[in-house]
């Protein structure tokens, strides 16, 4: 550990003095220099800074969730008490708030429209009530599309993780970012690039990968699609990326579980995707994570929030709480009070508290009158909101154009695209006996499950309280889909979890009667009818496997003997044994969003074929976990080359490798040329090979590229993905593909944990997944 060091502060001291030198010439009657957009920006935030009252900079640092009980019991409540906040007048202790978090998703629910008028109220109130007249700043979620009534509402996570699409992903994110700033919302996060790593968590679904390197390359591309390079542009939003560094591997699965890692996983694993965003890209938004990272909590760790974020990567921007993240110093035993806690995170380097929590409020006044935080520490993180205030332009223009506002959201672009992210981020699992694609002119279709005609289970968390727009489900879909004489007949069969809702019996006689059955299940999402969770934050599982009476419900229908399709529905990878050597065909659509009816019916009936990745590898039992794929050779050896035997009880490979996915035509990989075949640690080596569609129609393969350190000074990993692309091919066309590998591809961290390339051989894995590997070869570092 080091000690913090703080050289914002110095440009603080220079950014005053220069503001002293200009205010001499500043008669008072000026405006002041703050006002004055042709000023620098730190001298403007330095002007401002020296009119602030302590109790004006508190207000600052506070920019809490609506939901939260302290701005009223109820939307009326909260809506009187928001302005009260932002006027200065709710707390006696502190003066105007800073911002709020998730407001429009808490309280304004009927619109784009009710949205901006009470942002642009909320900045009037900001403006002209307020002695310094500085505005909010206003952060809303944006993990799959904006969470707001009428915001497109994308795929989740690993559902667009499965796209192995970056050009895709761009274009979804800029929507998010076009929809936020076109209602009022100046930041997005839950932007989530920490790799997926324990299944059993339920927010995990909110990620896109269990990959350090592709979940790298989706933070480059979220920070270019979200932030771009005028923040005063009216499209363009901060990204805040989550959760910083990791919180995705926790102690048993439990969300807030410590992170007993090492340092060496933390910069192997997790830190890439935030050296990429931040460091590369420049993300100016990060919230802090929950656990305990190496026996200390992040809210309280100087090493991760300054030494490490700003200092190594150079982070800019600002630095939020978690929701009620302040209080994980107390139930630690860091703190003995909220008071403490306060002290310990401000220090730390957290800038903004979301939560309404007094350690940030009145406490945070009394600790710096008494001397337990200096002013200069308050003025460090204030003096970064008001930077951020002054990048986004908020002080020439905090209102929204209300007219603007319909055509910034919900748009037929907008859902088209919502809709092209669910059919490429669908993975065909099995298709035994070419079973799908099906007819359109069947004579009788039965669609069977609980996830089959339910709109709030395929959007995933994070989605808006109140949704104003169609949700297409696969029931929906498939009756969009079929002939005028094909029969659909649809019973849910059971619940996800509730075991008394049993159908099982009529549903088994529908697929007695029917040509197909298509049986719908999966997870259940917390604010569906009410009922418990399965997936998503705060719904964390100990066992994969299918809940309530679902396993029963397809075993019935299987024993029917009717050709049998299951699609699955969920958050997470479920550990589908049964399914996976039972029925014939399988889909993975994650959650696929609000058109996602109608991109499973596309592929289930060919308009579309499938071209979905496994972004994660699916375990056949949780027992299995950690089961990434890119394990230490030390498993390989004990599983495959060596002495020792697997699993006495079951196999130890995976259900689903990842990388996997079918399609309804076949690819053929040849030609791979490695050149040079020898080079130095700072050279680069070309990989070049082709790639044919054998089969009769069109389809995308997915061409995947592994590398392996075969020897080396620490233990390595069996393969690391180094890239991938996207191939589009006619039947019988053939394209060469080609990659680069540079150093940044073939270092490790020594064992004094600095980034080296060591010489030795390197072997080079080409192929359709992790474990289907077409092509391989070696190179030398010399």
């Amino acid at each position: 550990m080091f000690q913090s060091r703080h050289p914002f502060s110095m440009v603080l001291i220079i950014g005053l003095m220069i503001f002293s030198g200009l205010a001499l010439a500043q008669s008072e009657s000026d405006e002041p220099l703050y006002r004055d957009a042709g000023q620098p920006i730190h001298v403007r935030v330095a002007d401002l800074l020296s009119r602030m009252t302590l109790e004006e900079k508190i207000g600052q640092l506070n920019m809490p969730c609506v939901y939260e009980s302290g701005l009223g019991p109820d939307i009326p409540a909260k809506m009187e008490n928001c302005k009260k906040f932002a006027a200065g007048t709710l707390i006696p202790e502190i003066g105007p708030g800073g911002g709020f978090f998730t407001l429009a998703n808490t309280i304004l629910h009927e619109g784009p429209l009710q949205q901006v008028n009470y942002f642009n109220e909320l900045q009037k109130i900001a403006r002209e009530q307020t002695r310094l007249g500085i505005p909010l700043l206003q952060t809303e979620e944006g993990t799959h599309g904006l969470m707001c009534s009428g915001g497109t509402i994308f795929p989740e996570g690993l559902a667009l993780g499965s796209t192995w699409n970056l050009d895709l992903l761009h274009q979804i994110y800029e929507v998010v970012a076009r929809e936020g700033r076109g209602v009022g919302i100046h930041q997005l996060f839950t932007l989530v690039i920490e790799p997926y790593r324990d299944a059993r968590l339920g927010r995990n679904q909110e990620g896109y990968s269990e990959d350090p390197y592709y979940t790298a390359r989706i933070a480059e591309i979220i920070v270019d699609a979200v932030q771009g390079n005028d923040l005063t542009a009216g499209d363009k939003a901060v990204a805040g990326f989550c959760h910083y560094p990791g919180q995705s591997q926790p102690v048993s699965g439990l969300e807030r579980g410590a992170m007993e890692i090492s340092e060496r996983m933390l910069r192997e694993v997790f830190l890439p995707p935030w050296e990429a965003g931040i460091k590369k890209g420049g993300a100016l938004g990060v919230m802090a994570t929950y656990p305990a990272i190496d026996g200390v909590p992040v809210h309280g760790s100087s090493w991760i929030l300054t030494e490490i974020l700003r200092h190594e990567l150079g982070f800019k921007g600002l630095v939020l709480s978690e929701g009620g993240g302040i209080e994980t110093l107390v139930y630690e035993g860091l703190a003995p009070t909220q008071k403490e806690a306060g002290q310990l995170a401000l220090k730390a380097g957290v800038d903004v508290g979301i939560s309404y929590e007094d350690g940030y409020l009145k406490y945070m006044l009394e600790s710096v009158r008494e001397g337990l935080v200096s002013e200069e520490t308050v003025d460090r993180s204030v003096a970064r909101i008001l930077e951020l205030k002054f990048r986004l332009g908020l002080f020439e223009q905090p209102f929204v154009k209300a007219d603007e506002s319909k055509l910034n959201t919900g748009g037929k672009s907008d859902r088209k695209l919502a809709l092209e992210a669910a059919r490429q981020g669908i993975v065909l699992l099995k298709n035994e006996g070419n079973l799908l694609p099906l007819k359109k002119d069947l004579k009788s279709i039965a669609v069977i499950g609980p996830n089959a005609d339910h709109r709030r289970n395929q959007l995933g968390d994070y989605t808006s309280a109140s949704i104003l727009q169609e949700v297409v489900t696969v029931l929906a879909g498939i009756r969009g889909a079929v002939s005028e004489s094909t029969q659909v007949s649809y019973v849910r069969g059971c619940d996800v979890i509730d075991e008394s809702w049993n159908e099982i019996d009529k549903a088994a006689e529908i697929a007695r009667q029917s040509e197909v059955a298509v049986v719908v299940l999966g997870e259940n999402e917390w604010q569906a009818e009410g009922k418990q969770g399965t997936s998503g934050e705060a719904f964390d599982v100990a066992s994969l496997d299918l809940t309530g009476l679902q396993l029963d419900l397809v075993q019935a229908v299987v024993e029917t003997g009717t050709p049998t399709v299951v699609v699955l529905i969920n958050g997470r990878p479920l550990s589908t044994r049964w399914v996976a050597e039972n029925v014939p065909a399988v889909l993975e659509a994650w959650s696929p969003g609000e058109e996602g009816g109608t991109a499973v019916s596309e592929i289930l009936f060919g308009d579309v074929n499938p071209s979905g990745r496994l972004p994660v590898t699916i375990p056949r039992h949780v027992g299995q976990l950690p089961v990434y794929y890119n394990f230490k050779k030390s498993k390989s050896y004990w599983i495959k080359e060596g002495w020792g035997k697997p699993y006495a009880d079951m196999s130890p490979e995976p259900l689903y490798e990842f990388g996997f996915g079918l399609s309804y035509t076949t690819f053929e990989y040849s030609d791979l040329s490695i050149e040079p075949a020898m080079i130095g640690p700072a050279g680069r080596v070309k990989v070049s090979l082709k790639v044919k569609n054998t089969g009769s129609r069109e389809g995308t393969e997915v061409v995947q590229l592994y590398v392996e350190d075969l020897i080396a000074t620490v233990s390595t990993s069996v393969q690391e993905m180094r890239g991938f692309r996207r191939v589009e091919l006619q039947p019988g066309q053939v394209q060469t593909v080609t990659f680069e590998l540079g150093p940044q591809d073939l270092e490790l961290l020594d064992r004094h944990l600095e980034r080296v390339v060591e010489p030795g051989e390197f072997k080079v894995m080409v192929g359709h997944s992790s474990r289907d590997v077409r092509l391989s070869g070696t190179f030398e570092v010399k």
